[in-house]
């Protein structure tokens, strides 16, 4: 059965972009422009997933956030123009699950749709007719499973990455033998659910080195380009 996601929002061309990119991956969706017909939404038992904005007009998102917990067991991501802070730790305190602030990028909003899914039910992080196909890279005696979201040595023995690393040795490994600057590293990691501080790479770099690296003290694979960035200095094939 397809998952099935409804949208919460009383913007016509904000449910509008977000039905048309759910249903490109191959989502069902439902909308909704007020508590009113979320309620009624909910009750058919088939919804998956919410999206839900915190300004509704006359409803208030937050209120209505704490309904639907209260009533089912549904993930909700927060979609929302409000940047307080306040609102955003509010919002998680209440059991939402994510919360994404406009404007915003589709395809971070995929990607925390999928993150959630996958923590909820890890067969339906996305559609079955849009199952990708299974991805793996090669290089220097690693491969980096990114279906399985493995790292995995000679051996064949899976490795520990956090988040963060794993999505940095993603980017490195499609871009093999090209520098990159920390900006483009942190635009790329938005794209995925992990948003970094600037100097925060330098570390995440550093741990990743200290564990694909045999040694950590003169990185082979990771380099670094002085007054530029970092480069993946080796070849990498696909899997």
């Amino acid at each position: 059965m397809a998952t099935e996601i409804l949208v919460i929002d009383d913007d016509p061309e904000i449910r509008q972009l977000l039905r048309t990119c759910f249903e490109r991956e191959g989502y069902l969706v439902t909308e909704a422009d007020g508590a009113p017909k979320a309620r009624a939404a909910i009750a058919k038992g088939s919804i998956n997933l919410v999206t839900l904005d915190l300004t509704l007009g006359r409803d208030d998102g937050l209120s209505l956030a704490r309904e639907i917990r209260a009533s089912a067991d549904i993930p909700i991501i927060m979609v929302s123009g409000k940047g307080d802070d306040v609102d955003r730790i509010v919002g998680l305190e209440l059991g939402a699950d994510d919360y994404i602030a406009k404007p915003f990028n589709l395809r971070e909003v995929l990607a925390r749709v999928r993150a959630v899914l996958r923590r909820r039910d890890p067969n339906a992080a996305a559609p079955a007719a849009s199952q990708p196909k299974h991805e793996a890279f090669q290089f220097a005696g690693w491969t980096l499973d990114l279906t399985s979201r493995e790292l995995k040595d000679v051996s064949g023995t899976a490795r520990d990455l956090t988040t963060g690393e794993f999505n940095l040795l993603e980017i490195f490994v499609r871009r093999p033998h090209r520098v990159l600057s920390r900006d483009e590293i942190m635009d790329l990691l938005k794209g995925h659910d992990y948003s970094p501080l600037d100097r925060s790479i330098d570390a995440l770099i550093s741990r990743l080195r200290r564990k694909i690296d045999d040694d950590g003290s003169k990185p082979a694979l990771i380099k670094s380009v002085r007054g530029v960035g970092y480069m993946l200095a080796t070849d990498v094939r696909r899997a």
